[in-house]
Parts: structure tokens; C-alpha cells; sequence
């Protein structure tokens, strides 16, 4: 007997959360409310301060989005496309990854780029009824990613 259930397991998944610079600095806005918080007591600012911090470091690590090929799709955040409507991925890194974040990206293409976060992976849309030319993706394994898809397509 065949197995017809779809295969849902994720080929590849990577949360494109914010560098360790870039949290310190979102927990540096405890202290900043703490010190407003001086006149109630020490001990009320203290706790102010920590709990701002706690709660800013989780929500940036929570709302970050999400890239992965699950089946037979690419879900980049929100935004998730079949493969089938996709061309040959290119992983790109360096150089070829910053012409493709900046001067080389598509006006009519999709992205999502993220700072701090070098590799990109450009695929082709090949859905004619599609407007959007390309999907442009940050990812700190472009090569990963790349394969994923090109896996999802067979």
C-alpha cells in the first residue's frame, strides 16, 4: 500500500533572530525606564527595569521571522509559496550577496532581508500569473536553504 499522506516535515527551518549586539542593546532600554521609575523606590525601579528588559529581549527573539521549506512550500514569515512556482535557487554569499541585498535587488521582487545576516538565496518565480519576479531571502545557510528547495522539488 502506498503511503499518500503528504510529506509535512520540515526540509529545512531557521528563525533569522537578532545578533547578541543587537539584543544587549534592546535590554539596555531596562535601565533607561528603571531610571524613571527612581522616585517610586529603588526597589520598584529595579524590578520595572529587569521586567522591561526580559520582556523587550523575548518579544524581539519571539516576532522574528521564520524560513523554512516544509512539503512541498517555502514559507519565509508570513509570505509561503509551492515550489513548483519556483526556478533554481542561487546561494549567495560575500559580495554577490550584497550586490544581490542592494543594488541588484528586483524592484518587482519579494524579500526579505534581515541586517546582521550575510548569506542571501535568490529564487526565480516562474508562476506566469505571479507579478512578483523573484523572492530574495536572508538565511546564515544559503547553501542549506538552497538544497532544501531544490530537494522539495523532486
Amino acid at each position: 500500500m502506498q503511503n499518500t499522506v503528504p510529506d509535512a516535515r520540515d526540509r529545512y527551518r531557521e528563525r533569522l533572530s537578532p545578533s547578541l549586539w543587537l539584543l544587549v542593546t534592546i535590554a539596555l532600554a531596562g535601565p533607561m525606564v528603571a531610571l524613571i521609575f527612581v522616585p517610586a523606590g529603588s526597589t520598584v525601579a529595579l524590578v520595572i527595569g529587569a521586567a522591561v528588559s526580559a520582556l523587550l529581549v523575548v518579544a524581539a527573539i519571539a516576532l522574528t521571522p521564520v524560513v523554512a521549506v516544509r512539503g512541498d512550500s517555502l514559507s519565509v514569515g508570513r509570505a509561503h509559496i509551492e515550489v513548483h512556482h519556483l526556478g533554481r535557487p542561487v546561494a549567495l554569499t560575500g559580495d554577490d550577496a550584497r550586490q544581490a541585498r542592494g543594488p541588484g535587488l528586483p524592484a518587482r521582487g519579494w524579500h526579505l532581508i534581515r541586517g546582521g545576516i550575510d548569506g542571501v538565496v535568490v529564487v526565480p518565480n516562474i508562476d506566469p500569473d505571479d507579478p512578483v519576479t523573484t523572492w530574495t531571502v536572508s538565511t546564515r545557510t544559503p547553501d542549506r536553504l538552497a538544497a532544501a528547495i531544490e530537494a522539495a522539488h523532486a
